[in-house]
Formats: structure tokens, C-alpha cells, sequence
């Protein structure tokens, strides 16, 4: 199975709240946040990890290369890293489906903070899905714009929402998914959308069976605060 990190963004919004550093490489419990997932990944016996980072940030891109090159003990699963700028996540995604569509995959942001154990269990229930995308969400909310999801009782995905709309959950970022979802990805490309969320509505609108998997908490690292949230989150069993 196959992982892959969005690290593309610029952190615009912590560089204004006085964050020197790039946002894949901010600490936490004493990891880049970049190091983090691909350690996590290893560990999911990943056999290959994609990580997508903006050349605009050299030091992003040159410790992703870095770990390619010169860190295997950090790594030993085969490291791709891609250098471009990208207008959005789901675009940053289409940059990665070449290497992504011939196998199942997990794919998030560089920023989803979650418990490993949480992390584990969805990958295990991934092994054994027979549909075509499971989708992390928690009912957490502590975003400034969450995508709330609407799920039936076997937690079948019935709806992707800007607004609250009765839901019990928000999505968070983790989507494991198959290769049966690319064509969705590449209409949604091609009609010029943009935002994962918007990818994540038409898999839904084309039929695709897709459902939720629960994590208690996941944070996102968009502003200072959150750095400070997210570590004691780590540190609380």
C-alpha cells in the first residue's frame, strides 16, 4: 500500500502570526511534523511514500530530499519526493496520481495531527473495505472552515456540507482510497474545480461507495495555537 503527503502549502497563516518555520518542519513531541507522518507510514509497512512539496520552500524540499538520499534508517521504504507549486490540495493530489493509481492508498496533509493508534485501526479497516474511499472524520471542531459529513448508520457517506446541516462529524484530512476513484479526480480536474472537498462531493455525485471512519481527535496545525494544541493532544493518553 501506498502513502502520500501533501507538503505544498506556503503556511501563510502562521508566518503572519510570527511562525519562522516552514510548516512541515514545525515540531512536535520533538519531530518535524513531515518526519511524523513518514515515520507513521513506515510503520503501516508502506511501500512507498510520495511526498509533494512547493520548490518556493527550499528547506522543505531539501529535507524531503534529504530523507530520500541520505536518511534510509529514517526511511526504508522508497521515498518519491515531487517539487511543484500547486493552486490546491486536490491539485497537488492530480500531481501525484500518476504514482498513486495502480494501487490502494492513503494520502493527507502534512498537518493532520492524530493519535497512531487511531491512525492504525483505519488503515487495518482499509485492508478489508470493499468500497472505493474511506474517509477519516471526528467530531472534533476546531476549524475555521470544516466540511462537515453526513453519514447513515452504518456510516455510509451521504453527504459533504459547508454548514453544520444536522452532522455528526467534520472531515479530517486522511482519505484512504482506491484506483477506481482517478477518474473522478481527473473530471474534477478537467472541469477546472479545485479543493478536496469539492473532489470528495463528486465522488458521492458519480456513485462511488464511500464511507467514514471515526478518529477521536484530529487536529489541523493552521495557526500558532494549534502547535500548542496539537502537543498537548500528543501528550494526553
Amino acid at each position: 500500500m501506498k502513502f502520500a503527503v501533501i507538503a505544498a502549502g506556503e503556511g501563510s497563516r502562521l508566518k503572519q502570526e510570527g511562525i519562522i518555520e516552514s510548516k512541515p518542519l514545525i515540531r512536535l513531541g520533538g519531530e518535524y511534523m513531515l518526519s511524523r507522518l513518514i515515520r507513521i507510514f513506515t510503520k503501516q509497512e508502506a511501500s512507498e511514500i510520495i511526498v509533494i512539496v512547493n520548490p518556493q520552500m527550499p528547506d522543505v524540499a531539501g529535507y524531503a530530499h534529504w530523507l530520500k538520499d541520505a536518511g534510509r534508517a529514517t526511511c526504508p521504504c522508497t521515498l518519491t519526493v515531487l517539487e511543484k507549486t500547486t493552486p490546491s490540495s486536490m491539485h497537488s493530489f492530480f500531481e501525484m496520481s500518476s504514482f498513486l493509481g495502480k494501487e490502494p492508498f492513503c494520502l493527507t496533509t502534512v498537518d493532520t495531527i492524530f493519535r497512531e493508534e487511531d491512525f492504525g485501526n483505519f488503515i487495518n479497516a482499509f485492508h478489508s473495505f470493499t468500497g472505493d474511499a474511506l474517509m477519516a472524520v471526528t467530531d472534533y471542531i476546531d476549524d475555521e472552515k470544516p466540511l462537515y459529513v453526513k453519514t447513515e448508520n452504518d456510516m455510509t457517506i451521504s453527504g459533504f456540507y459547508d454548514t453544520a446541516n444536522n452532522c455528526t462529524y467534520v472531515s479530517g484530512g486522511i482519505y484512504c482510497m482506491k484506483p477506481s476513484v482517478m477518474p473522478t479526480l481527473y473530471k474534477c480536474i478537467a472541469e477546472g474545480q479545485s479543493r478536496m472537498r469539492n473532489f470528495q462531493r463528486q465522488l458521492l455525485a458519480d456513485g462511488l461507495a464511500v464511507k467514514a471512519w471515526p478518529f477521536s481527535k484530529i487536529i489541523d496545525v493552521d495557526h500558532s495555537a494549534d502547535i500548542m494544541k496539537a502537543e498537548l493532544f500528543l501528550q494526553t493518553k
